[in-house]
This record gives C-alpha cells, sequence and structure tokens, in this order.
C-alpha cells in the first residue's frame, strides 16, 4: 500500500519525505486554510520539488467548463499535479473531459459504493472515499473501503482507491490489511506508525547492555 501524506504544512511534507517512506501528497481547501498567509499555487510548487509522486489540488469551481479550465491550469504545475475533483455531475463531467487529456483527477468527497462506481467509470485515476467523515455520522467507513476495493477489482477499473479522512492508526492498519492502493494519512498519524513502548523500552535495554559490556 503506498503512503501519501494529507497536509499542506511544508515543514510536516518535508519531515516526513525524509523517512523515505511518502509516495504523494493530498491537499484540499481546508487544509490550505489552516497554512496562514501562504499562495496556494506556491505552496503547491514547493510540495512538488519535495515530492516525487502524485500531488493532488483541489479545484474550487463548481460548473463542469469551470473545473476543465481550472484543472487545467492546475496540472500546468508540474506534471504530478492530480486535479482533486469533488463526486458531483459536473465534477464527473469535468473528470470524464480531463482524464481523456490525459490529466489525471482525483475524485473526492466520496462517501458511498455507488459513487466509487460512476467516478470509476467517468476514468478517474483515484477516488478517495472519507472514511472518518463516514463514522462521524454512525456509519461503517472502513466497511465502505471493502466494498469501493471490491468494485474496482469486479470489473478491473483502473481507478485507485485512496483511503482518506483517516482519524487512526488503527484505520491505516485496517486499508492495509484490505488491500487499499494507498492511504493519506495526516503527519500525526504518521508519526504514531512508528511509535511503539516496547521500541522504546527495548532501546533503553541494548544501550544499558551495551554500556554493562563496555565497562
Amino acid at each position: 500500500m503506498k503512503l501519501f501524506i494529507d497536509s499542506a504544512n511544508l515543514n510536516d511534507i518535508k519531515t516526513a519525505v525524509s523517512w523515505g517512506i511518502i509516495d504523494g501528497v493530498t491537499t484540499n481547501p481546508s487544509l490550505m486554510a489552516r497554512e496562514e498567509g501562504v499562495d496556494f499555487k506556491d505552496v503547491v510548487k514547493n510540495i512538488c520539488k519535495m515530492v516525487d509522486g502524485p500531488v493532488s489540488a483541489e479545484a474550487i469551481n463548481q460548473e463542469a467548463d469551470k473545473i476543465i479550465i481550472e484543472g487545467q491550469e492546475l496540472s500546468k504545475i508540474h506534471e504530478n499535479i492530480v486535479v482533486k475533483i469533488p463526486c458531483t455531475v459536473e465534477g464527473l463531467k469535468a473528470v470524464k473531459f480531463l482524464e481523456s487529456r490525459h490529466i489525471k483527477t482525483n475524485v473526492t468527497l466520496v462517501f458511498s459504493p455507488s459513487q466509487v462506481l460512476l467516478a470509476a467509470k467517468a476514468g478517474a485515476s483515484y477516488i478517495s472515499p472519507f472514511v472518518g467523515r463516514l463514522d462521524d455520522i454512525g456509519e461503517d467507513g472502513m466497511a465502505m473501503i471493502d466494498k469501493s476495493l471490491q468494485i474496482i477489482r469486479n470489473y478491473h477499473f483502473e481507478s485507485q482507491i485512496i483511503v482518506a479522512s483517516v482519524r487512526s492508526l488503527g484505520q491505516v492498519e485496517k486499508s492495509a490489511l484490505l488491500d487499499a492502493h494507498i492511504a493519506t494519512v495526516p503527519f500525526k498519524i504518521l508519526e504514531q506508525m512508528y511509535q511503539h513502548s516496547l521500541t522504546d523500552a527495548g532501546i533503553k535495554k541494548f544501550l544499558e547492555d551495551w554500556v554493562k559490556i563496555g565497562k
């Protein structure tokens, strides 16, 4: 499973990339809004310099023709840009057109298997079901991922499922167990992935024993 970092914070992205395990980046308007005083395109350009992989940048227009124009402009920033487009009728129209022009898309704000099916049929390179937001309303986000992956496999769609809106370490682990293509993970959860009390205790014990050997 590929790991993307879900962030617009350049310091967090730089740190995560330095670990050697980051395959791409996803951003959205909410993440951008947290970074006060930054220019959207400048942030995206800098991310593309840091990461040798897909970088999702979201279109904010709602009509297909305007989404297409915006997507074409975003794609000019860097060859790794993936245009994020909400799962609406107008969005799907734009996805179909942009993919026909070899501009990769990521259909976002996906919450049901039927939306996954439509996004895949429109030719989306990536589809992002939001597990955390489904859990927030009492549904099972990871069950949605399982169904999404089954749809992709049943019909050999080329779209890749990005597990998005990840809120816990358990969701990352379950994503891997379900054989998801990608999980996009906040920096704080990426940090949790390498932490374990027994690892810390083991290092402490090894170092203590090493000192004894040295004496």
